[in-house]
């Protein structure tokens, strides 16, 4: 199964988007992924990661929470 990583700034407030992309997750894809992990850091940090590659990277990509549950999906239930 798959573990689903969502690295955000904690000093930027960040915590929010974070909770709801692993929110996203959860409900788009239930028990089909292994673990959903919010992940501290600061530098302005928001990367989201799907069995350890970056799906996610707010330096390169838009905001937008349903290309991030898109771009996972290819991710889960992979390594099944």
């Amino acid at each position: 199964m798959t573990r689903v990583e969502v690295e955000y700034c904690v000093p930027c407030g960040m915590l929010n988007r974070a909770q709801d992309v692993s929110e996203a997750v959860l409900k788009q894809f239930g028990e089909e992924v292994d673990e959903v992990a919010l992940v501290t850091g600061d530098d302005g940090v928001f990367v989201v990661r799907a069995g350890g590659e970056v799906v996610f990277d707010k330096t390169e990509d838009e905001y937008d929470v349903d290309a991030i549950v898109r771009a996972v999906r290819p991710y889960v239930g992979a390594s099944a």
